[in-house]
């Protein structure tokens, strides 16, 4: 079986953000595979163990994301590839180059997180199955395969649904995205380190792909960032209980509008 992973390199959302120029500041900044990836990937292998076959990670990033690409790597994917994004950010420009690579590998399983959470966005892995044809399911916290009785195989997917699970099952080759709860990302292993270091990590150059200027054009564009503002201290109420009481209510109607 032939497993394809999208992962991207996201900063350490725990580390103190700052902006510097309208764009998040790397400096000091922790770098991680984005958490939703891990999903993605700790499930590949899973399939891998199971039905055999090759598990690919692949990322569209700057030379830094190979530290991402290592450690996937390290937990036990066979090989991996970035895409240089030689400047992309926008993500449908990055899912059009992305397609482009994945392609030719003629996935059986697409897998990929739900969103990233440095942006808060989850919609490349989407337009990169749409752009190569493939169907998709998102939010998985429950994955099998099953024969689907004519010589192919079929998904059987348990989707998060607003708290609620629906199951649906979809024909191979598709992208499943992965929610929180599908599985348990395994750690990687000292041996797994040591031999990251020896299997094959592909660099391409967009230009390779052959794509016209035109098609790798942004359709949107970032117009403002900011940080959320400051909480305000708390306020600690005195007096007897129903005096606290008295005067929590008077707060919700007078300041903070909860009600009349």
């Amino acid at each position: 079986m032939n497993i394809v992973v999208l992962i991207k390199q996201t900063f350490d959302t725990e580390e103190k953000i700052t902006l510097q120029d309208g764009r998040i500041s790397e400096d000091g900044v922790k770098f991680v595979i984005n958490p939703y990836d891990e999903y993605a990937l700790e499930e590949a292998l899973r399939l891998r163990e199971a039905e055999g076959g090759l598990v690919t990670a692949v990322t569209c990033g700057p030379p830094r994301s190979e530290e991402a690409l290592r450690t996937a790597l390290a937990m036990g994917a066979d090989e991996a590839v970035r895409l240089d994004d030689a400047g992309l950010y926008e993500g449908a420009a990055v899912a059009q180059a992305l397609a482009e690579l994945i392609r030719p590998m003629a996935p059986d399983v697409l897998l990929a997180g739900l969103f990233a959470i440095d942006s808060g966005a989850g919609a490349v892995a989407l337009q990169v199955a749409e752009r190569i044809g493939l169907p998709h399911v998102s939010a998985a916290v429950g994955l099998k395969l099953e024969a689907d009785g004519g010589g192919g195989r079929t998904a059987v997917v348990e989707r998060d649904a607003e708290g609620d699970t629906d199951t649906v099952a979809v024909p191979l080759p598709a992208l499943i995205t992965a929610q929180q709860g599908l599985n348990e990302p395994r750690y990687p292993s000292l041996p797994g380190i040591m031999k990251a270091k020896r299997k094959p990590l592909r660099r391409v150059d967009i230009a390779e792909l052959g794509l016209p200027a035109e098609r790798l054009t942004p359709l949107t564009e970032r117009t403002d960032i900011s940080l959320p503002p400051p909480r305000a201290a708390g306020r600690r109420l005195a007096g007897s209980p129903a005096e606290q009481a008295a005067e929590l209510v008077r707060l919700l109607r007078t300041e903070a509008k909860l009600f009349p």
